[in-house]
């Protein structure tokens, strides 16, 4: 149960870096098995335990290099270039003890060989540049002839063939993956910046309607004041004519200003779930509305575009969803009820935050409810209850 709650606590991007690298290091425990295969266990003495043994260590030293490369090939770290070394001087010295330890034309040192070499160059290729796992190959495809054509066995091109078509896999398929998963990566952080941004952009269009209407007025009230200042000094009466031009201002002001703060708090439905729809299909969330609140009072279209403004902004900021359904449904009890639902819930989604807090207290405000919890399975459902007789 613990491992089933971590596993939907992670994000889509961690999911799938998590298939990744377990598909990486199940892959190289594969290698011990070929090596165990292409060894005659009927054979004298202790070369098969030798051959096992080097393989069995020599495969942890990959794994230990695909992990740290994968790091430095997401940012993370530096290049591994202490392991490279390592694991490539493990290589030759399997390499060496195969060809010590299994002479012969056809002996199991062809197929190991070709095992170890293959191993190294599949993990040299998510830590290194194409070109050095290549040249290791091309190394060990060398190796691999030489030790054939020294031993006298029958055809030693159509095995080093082989392992060269082996390399060339490997390569290919590690440098598949590892570009996927950087670009799973970006994905994700793109996706959080979009959030961010969107909040941004709201933030910036209230400051600059703000300034546009203070600056103005602060520029008129300053001249206007400092007029007024001057005919004073002067005895003039037209001071105090000034002085009443100045609280007109001041007044016209703080209509424009309540004119603003007003728009910026009010919430109308329709362009919300137009908005809400457009934002979240840019950031790769389908998003399906069902029902239409057209016929709502203006009070409950208000608060209803609040949970709709409020939902998405939390959708984009702590979730990882991909779908997100919008219903409003009409109940008979004279109530209405807006739910918004989505997957991708995430450890971040399971708590309110503020904003779940301040969107209850405004619902409340106008006669209704708002609950906000996860649900199996990994999804979170949003709803918002409100009378129809809410006052307009």
């Amino acid at each position: 149960m613990n491992l089933l709650r971590w596993w939907r606590s992670r994000g889509q991007a961690a999911r799938f870096d998590f298939y990744v690298r377990a598909s990486f290091y199940v892959n190289f425990l594969v290698f011990p098995m070929l090596a165990a295969g292409a060894v005659d266990a009927d054979l004298d003495g202790a070369a098969p335990w030798v051959a096992g043994a080097l393989t069995t260590v020599h495969t942890g030293a990959c794994i230990l290099l695909v992990r740290a490369g994968l790091a430095h090939h997401l940012g993370r770290s530096s290049r591994p270039t202490v392991l490279i070394a390592v694991a490539g001087a493990m290589t030759v010295a399997g390499a060496v003890a195969t060809v010590l330890a299994f002479p012969g034309p056809d002996s199991p040192g062809n197929a190991l060989l070709t095992v170890i070499v293959v191993a190294y160059v599949a993990a040299l290729t998510i830590a290194a540049p194409p070109r050095v796992a290549l040249g290791a190959g091309a190394v060990g495809c060398a190796a691999l002839y030489g030790f054939a054509a020294a031993h006298g066995a029958s055809n030693p091109f159509a095995r080093v063939l082989g392992m060269a078509a082996a390399v060339l896999f490997v390569v290919g398929i590690g440098r598949a993956s590892m570009w996927t998963l950087a670009v799973v990566w970006e994905l994700d952080r793109a996706r959080h910046l979009q959030a961010s941004l969107a909040v941004a952009e709201e933030r910036l269009r209230f400051s600059r309607d703000l300034h546009d209407v203070v600056g103005r007025t602060l520029s008129a009230v300053a001249l206007k004041a400092e007029l007024a200042a001057q005919l004073a000094r002067r005895g003039r009466a037209e001071a105090i004519d000034e002085m009443l031009e100045v609280r007109r201002i001041a007044e016209e002001s703080m209509t424009e200003l309540r004119a603003v703060v007003g728009g910026y708090r009010t919430a109308e439905l329709d362009v919300e779930l137009a908005g809400a729809r457009s934002l979240l299909d840019s950031a790769g969330i389908g998003c399906r509305v069902v029902g239409d609140g057209a016929g709502l009072p203006a009070a409950v279209q208000s608060g209803f575009g609040w949970v709709v403004r409020e939902g998405a902004t939390n959708m984009l900021r702590h979730s990882e969803a991909t779908t997100c359904t919008i219903t409003l449904r009409p109940g008979d009890d004279g109530t209405v009820t807006l739910t918004m639902v989505n997957d991708g819930v995430t450890g971040r989604t399971a708590g309110g935050g503020t904003g779940i807090v301040g969107l209850t207290e405004r619902i409340a405000a106008l006669g209704g409810t708002v609950t906000a919890a996860p649900e199996p399975p990994g999804r979170f459902r949003l709803t918002a209850r409100l009378p129809i007789g809410t006052p307009a």
